[in-house]
């Protein structure tokens, strides 16, 4: 069974990978929700099928990203797993006013840096677009590693530009995914706000 071929799902066209991709994504939100540990297990298989999709169209930014996101998944999972001193684990923190100021600066950096990097050396059609989501991306996975509840906000923004640049791209269940990601973020945002305000 060849696994890129594509198939017709009503007017849309689409391959089983993508799908399988969508299925582990939508699965991986609801877990970070959830707060449970199995985000990052379902987040891996997620992010290394989109770093061969989002490659093949020349979306090169976001497949690498999406190489970043398997190292982030990978630190997440040990860093929500170990144990201080006291055998507990990592909690749901606010950043604090110089962490924002950081994560803000960092986003800035590597969306310089990345898009110089697109625009030079690559031929991504939206390298202004790409750049944005993807150093957005890159400290929301940090943010989220480290259980910060900015990751959220964070995650909601890029996923909104991700729709439409799905979309465009004729990517339309991976477009309908980052709606999908949309809602269960805002829903994520509101449940850790709960667990963090107790």
């Amino acid at each position: 069974m060849d696994l890129t071929a594509l198939i017709d799902i009503g007017p849309f066209k689409t391959s089983f990978i993508e799908l399988i991709a969508v299925a582990f994504g939508l699965f991986c939100v609801w877990f970070m929700k959830k707060e449970s540990v199995l985000v990052f297990p379902f987040g891996i298989v997620n992010v290394l099928i989109y770093v061969y999709i989002f490659f093949t169209a020349r979306l090169y930014a976001n497949a690498a990203i999406n190489g970043f996101f398997f190292i982030g998944s990978v630190y997440g999972w040990y860093s929500w797993t170990r144990k201080d001193t006291n055998d507990k684990t990592i909690r749901i923190t606010q950043c604090s006013k110089l962490e924002i100021l950081l994560n803000s600066l960092a986003i800035i950096v590597f969306f310089l840096i990345i898009r110089i990097v697109l625009i030079r050396y690559t031929t991504s059609q939206i390298p202004t677009w790409d750049a944005i989501t993807t150093s957005v991306y890159m400290v929301a996975q940090w943010l989220l590693s480290r259980k910060k509840i900015e990751n959220w906000i964070l995650w909601i923004s890029a996923d909104f530009i991700m729709i439409v640049i799905c979309a465009v791209e004729g990517l339309y269940f991976s477009s309908f995914q980052y709606f999908v990601f949309t809602i269960i973020a805002v829903l994520g945002f509101l449940e850790w706000r709960i667990k963090l305000i107790k």
